[in-house]
This record gives C-alpha cells, sequence and structure tokens, in this order.
C-alpha cells in the first residue's frame, strides 16, 4: 500500500460518542485530514492544543467559539484555530466538517 494514497473505502469510521464520528481521512508527519460527522446537538466541547488547526464546513451549521468569541458557520466556511487557541462547536443542524492539523495529531493514531 502506497503511504501516500488514503482509500475512501478503507478509512474507518470511530465513534466519538454523543453524536460525533471521525475518520481519519490522510496524514504525514506534519500534516493531517480529518472528516467528521455530526448529529444535531452535538458538541465538541471547548479545549485546547498544541497544534495549529483548520475547520471547513462540508454542511450543515455550527456554531464555533474561539476565545470567548462565538459564530455561525454554514456550508463553505472555515475558521482558524491556531496553537492553543481554546475552542469547541455545537452542531445546530446535522452536518459534516474537515479538521486540518498541523503538525499530525498523534493521539488520533494510538486507538
Amino acid at each position: 500500500m502506497n503511504k501516500n494514497v488514503f482509500l475512501n473505502n478503507s478509512v474507518k469510521k470511530e465513534d466519538l460518542g454523543n453524536g460525533i464520528e471521525r475518520e481519519i481521512l490522510a496524514y504525514g508527519d506534519d500534516l493531517m485530514l480529518c472528516r467528521l460527522h455530526f448529529i444535531k446537538g452535538a458538541c465538541g466541547l471547548p479545549h485546547k492544543h498544541p497544534h495549529s488547526q483548520i475547520t471547513y464546513i462540508i454542511s450543515g451549521k455550527f456554531e464555533v467559539e474561539i476565545n470567548g468569541t462565538t459564530a455561525i458557520l454554514a456550508k463553505g466556511d472555515s475558521v482558524y484555530e491556531g496553537v492553543n487557541i481554546i475552542h469547541g462547536l455545537k452542531c445546530l443542524e446535522e452536518g459534516i466538517i474537515l479538521d486540518i492539523f498541523t503538525p499530525k495529531r498523534e493521539v488520533f493514531l494510538a486507538n
């Protein structure tokens, strides 16, 4: 298997609980792409980490909180969460997001 090619039909969906599922789509040492599925009302609780992150909304509607400021995001919107910036979100309408991290989130691969 080519370590640079990640086929969608081989991606495993991980149930994170509380209406959220994660798929790790592709990664290398310095970059990771994840797709997350949310049911309405599901929350990614406020947290921070030593990774830069970009979130892109594929579908649905989300209330995003970054350092105490909130915004409503929908299809096509994106947000940048810098290193150690407190951020979280609540799903207002069932949807899917892409999360891009640098460097990769090692803890996601430990499962």
